[in-house]
């Protein structure tokens, strides 16, 4: 017979408390580690984090636990199969490379020197990502011994990636290679943060991303403004026309085929956004920005998590010294970066712009356009049944009623989807004062341990209904 909800609650709770002081000095110990990706000086480093979150999943009880070589920085891999065959499948996602960080950043104390100022672990780090990685550790060792189990109630699989703070750049062929091994029925993403300390969400998806630069060539060479100027296309100009045509007088991005697929807001998930505790001015300040613009239509919070845009990330050409020079310039550039929302494909997109750009040129501009590597975008559906499991579980931790979320950025959670067919679902518990990739980067300890405590919960939870989901 099971036990009664109140019960398993102060189970695991009071075994949490029991190993609280073990747990956070473990995690310091890995924090001490400046796994620094982008800092090719720190690539020991990176390898030794990789070896230690190893061998303390190994101590954990995950009977497999590798470091997975990348032509950049280790990932790690473990599995802890459940006792029943038919349990599902849940990989969890995160990853253990940090942003470099210096005491004299502003730093109050040592950044790679852990240090606890009352309820809150200071540490580069501590909520991006290793405290939102490591509570799983605890959590699955409370799981367990609250429910006398031997084995988790899932097929408990972890892929922590050492690069996702140097943009990822091998992490989807590292998914490829190894997508036998990292099959699962959904992942879930330690990476992420809740609306506030008193607001507990759940994130159900982010956008995609493409990028590209386009060049624009008129002359062979720049030409003097008094003799040609008026007589021969100005590249420059182009550009500023391009730009200026990249959306219309609603703010919708004008590019034909750009909306194509998009899924749209329900009307469920507009109220549920309306219904969060969202102060604009406080946003705005937060922005630094005097002002809010977008589509017509859409609130701010729909705009950053769930429309598709288009934004100009720089743009030059000709002279740009002190004084003066009367050139027409033989070339110029524009740099646009695209936010995909669930039903686009990046790579339509890119055909859009293709197509696009050449007809918004005169004759005589010629266009190069490349784009870098796209991110797909990810977004999980309310009602699906692993949803509301992280829903139930972490709603059993805060003991107050989740809301959802989405991410306006882009992250590689989105590989994961696309390679393996697996939902994307998102459990994270950092806070925006946390202040990650800043000085005195912090993780509350209380919300911490709720973290913890959502993960002892989790696998019960996603065994139990996903044997009744449709």
């Amino acid at each position: 017979m099971s036990q009664p909800v109140d019960s398993a609650v102060s189970a695991v709770r009071t075994y949490i408390a029991q190993h609280r002081a073990a747990f956070l000095d473990d995690l310091a110990a890995w924090l001490r580690i400046p796994s620094v990706s982008a800092q090719p000086e720190h690539a020991p480093d990176v390898r030794r984090s990789a070896d230690w979150l190893a061998a303390k999943l190994k101590e954990t009880g995950f009977p497999t636990a590798e470091v997975w070589q990348t032509p950049g920085a280790p990932a790690v891999y473990a599995e802890w199969p459940s006792a029943d065959p038919d349990a599902p499948t849940v990989l969890v996602y995160g990853h253990h490379d940090v942003q470099p960080a210096a005491r004299e950043d502003g730093w109050d104390s040592d950044p790679f020197e852990p240090v606890v100022r009352g309820n809150r672990l200071y540490a580069r780090g501590a909520a991006d990502d290793k405290g939102q990685v490591f509570f799983h550790t605890l959590g699955v060792r409370a799981h367990l011994a609250t429910t006398g189990r031997t084995t988790p109630a899932v097929h408990l699989k972890l892929l922590i990636e050492g690069e996702e703070e140097s943009g990822s750049p091998h992490f989807r062929a590292l998914v490829e290679q190894h997508a036998d091994r990292l099959a699962a029925d959904a992942v879930i993403v330690s990476d992420t943060g809740m609306w506030s300390e008193d607001t507990p969400t759940v994130c159900t998806g982010m956008r995609g991303l493409a990028e590209c630069e386009i060049r624009l060539y008129g002359p062979d060479q720049d030409i003097h403004s008094g003799s040609f100027g008026g007589a021969v296309p100005n590249p420059a100009t182009a550009a500023a026309r391009l730009v200026a045509a990249l959306h219309d007088e609603h703010a919708r991005v004008a590019i034909p085929g750009f909306y194509d697929g998009v899924v749209e807001l329900t009307e469920r998930e507009r109220e549920l956004f309306a219904e969060l505790p969202f102060d604009e001015r406080q946003w705005l300040r937060a922005a630094k920005s005097h002002g809010t613009l977008g589509e017509a239509g859409y609130s701010t919070l729909e705009r950053i998590w769930a429309r598709p845009t288009a934004e100009v990330n720089g743009i030059g050409g000709g002279y740009q010294g002190p004084g003066s020079k009367t050139i027409i310039p033989s070339s110029a550039m524009v740099k646009l970066s695209f936010r995909l929302v669930a039903g686009q494909d990046p790579e339509h997109v890119r055909e859009a712009v293709r197509a696009w750009v050449p007809g918004q040129l005169p004759e005589g501009v010629r266009c190069e356009i490349s784009f870098s590597p796209a991110t797909r975008p990810c977004l999980t559906p309310l009602d699906h049944p692993a949803l509301q499991s992280v829903v139930r579980a972490m709603g059993r931790a805060f003991e107050t009623p989740v809301r959802f979320t989405r991410e306006g950025g882009s992250g590689p959670a989105a590989d994961l989807q696309d390679v393996l067919g697996a939902p994307v679902l998102f459990l994270g518990i950092s806070v925006p004062s946390d202040g990650w990739h800043a000085p005195d980067e912090k993780v509350e300890l209380d919300l911490l341990l709720k973290g913890v405590e959502t993960s002892a919960y989790l696998w019960g939870d996603l065994a139990e209904h996903w044997r009744h989901a449709p």
